[in-house]
């Protein structure tokens, strides 16, 4: 079944490469079939998990080089962790293709290198080895990068050149960081290494676990490593725009809570001061420039840098509730911040502008564009009763006693979201009608409105009953909780 999940979407992606854009209308349909097929797989899983039997379940594993120093295999697996992101991949990669339902350029190319996206993300969140994750977190980079540079807006080579430097600088240190880590433990087996965590290697402990932090520190992203982000999103296509920042983003945090903590333990937990002060920095810091900023789409970009620090403050706390916490942001980040970023393409298609100045009462002729805008901005700012407010309190519940201080800074950061949130709401959508706007229409398109409902359900329902969620991920940062939690009573 795992199997299936990740090649499917390859499987649709070689059909879409090579039809002309005669059969364009062809591209769009199978594109969104694989994705359906795919994300039904998701549905499956995630529901048949066994959350009280907890640990990796579907694994499928076959060696795939051997060799008297090392054994490297490939192998797939799903635990309470993983499963979740699983599920949001499946979710936004359907919601990619329907709103990219208009492409018209080379439109099998296009629908191609999004599919092959999605295979390479769930590659990274189903490895099960180090060497076989470092390749599916390369593999990423270039559908990235063409998707970008040919399908962006403004200046998209520079921007995909960007994202391709600081992710690639990033993965050169985590590649010699696992090798270390294999060498020194004489596996690449993530559970192996787990059960048994490195004390010993060929250089300090301290160093393997900040050069494999880096990269994925870039990835969330953190400051101050953290300026590529709001470039790729403003130049990228709405469709990259979702996935970069619903899945690939979680990439990152993802490999803080699998590798990096479970794998180096004693060094995260030493560490974890120094990780909840960039934390309060990035939380702060993002916030105060999204404040700054004119660019609709990049005020969305640069919220997200400020609301990936929560995920940090979450894995800082280094307990249950924490890493709970970590993760359930991870997830309800990707489905609120997906949701802004479609309504900025759905207001950009019709005024062709993100100028926020040029825009003014929106609400009067995109009413229900402006109703969805206003629910994804109150989930974004952690309105209860939506999923965000579910994540942001059990981090601060988690943070609150190790780290008092970032805690209050992430309590700011919430008040310097509903700051931007509501000014931006009130400038773009409120006031008096525009004359130039007169023309605007809500859409009558089944495809646009579909991908709000996919994405508006599980704001709604995870926020009224987040348990649906939170046992799944409680099962997976068990075991993780259970190492810190023994570790801060030898202190």
């Amino acid at each position: 079944m795992l199997a299936a999940f990740l090649l499917l979407p390859l499987a649709g992606g070689l059909l879409t490469a090579f039809l002309p854009d005669s059969r364009k209308g062809e591209a769009r349909w199978i594109a969104l079939f694989f994705t359906s097929l795919a994300f039904l797989i998701s549905i499956i899983m995630y529901v048949m998990y066994d959350n009280t039997a907890g640990g990796l379940q579907y694994v499928e594993t076959t060696e795939w080089i051997s060799t008297d120093l090392f054994t490297l295999s490939f192998g797939l697996g799903i635990d309470g962790l993983s499963a979740p992101m699983i599920l949001l991949l499946g979710l936004l990669s359907v919601v990619a293709v329907l709103i990219s339902w208009n492409i018209s350029e080379k439109t099998g190319q296009y629908f191609s290198w999004l599919l092959l996206l999605e295979s390479a993300v769930a590659g990274v969140f189903l490895s099960l080895d180090l060497i076989q994750f470092f390749l599916f977190w390369e593999l990423e980079l270039l559908p990235m990068f063409m998707l970008i540079s040919r399908w962006g807006t403004g200046r998209k080579l520079y921007s995909a050149t960007k994202f391709l430097l600081y992710t690639l600088a990033g993965s050169a240190l985590m590649l010699a960081g696992f090798l270390l880590l294999g060498a020194a433990g004489g596996s690449f087996d993530i559970q192996t290494l787990t059960d048994s965590p490195v004390t010993d290697a060929a250089i300090p402990l301290g160093f393997i676990f900040w050069s494999i932090m880096l990269a994925f520190l870039v990835k969330l992203p953190i400051f101050p490593v953290h300026t590529w982000l709001p470039d790729a999103h403003t130049d990228a296509p709405t469709a990259v725009s979702v996935m970069l920042a619903g899945v690939l983003l979680k990439m990152g945090g993802y490999g803080i809570l699998r590798i990096a903590v479970p794998l180096l333990p004693e060094v995260a937990y030493d560490s974890q001061t120094i990780l909840a002060t960039l934390a309060g920095i990035t939380i702060i810091w993002g916030g105060v420039i999204t404040l700054r900023q004119t660019d609709l789409k990049r005020l969305i970009a640069y919220s997200s840098v400020s609301h990936m620090g929560y995920v940090l403050l979450g894995v800082s706390a280094m307990n249950s509730v924490g890493f709970s916490g970590a993760a359930f942001q991870m997830f309800t980040h990707g489905t609120i911040t997906g949701l802004l970023f479609v309504m900025v393409g759905y207001v950009y298609e019709r005024t062709h502008t993100r100028q926020i100045s040029e825009m003014s009462g929106l609400m009067h002729h995109l009413p229900k564009g402006g109703v969805i805008m206003v629910i994804a901005g109150l989930a974004s700012l952690g309105l209860p009763g939506l999923s965000g407010f579910v994540a942001e309190i059990t981090v601060f519940l988690g943070a609150l006693e190790p780290h008092p201080v970032a805690t209050i800074l992430g309590v700011l950061g919430v008040v310097l979201s509903s700051g931007y949130i509501l000014w931006t709401v009130q400038r773009v959508f409120q006031g008096p009608p525009r004359r130039e706007w007169e023309h605007l229409r809500d859409s009558t398109s089944w495809y646009e409105w579909l991908a709000v409902a996919a994405l508006l359900i599980p704001i709604v329902l995870f926020g009224i009953y987040p348990a649906l969620l939170a046992e799944s991920i409680e099962s997976g940062i068990l075991p993780i909780a259970q190492v810190m939690e023994a570790l801060e009573e030898l202190v």
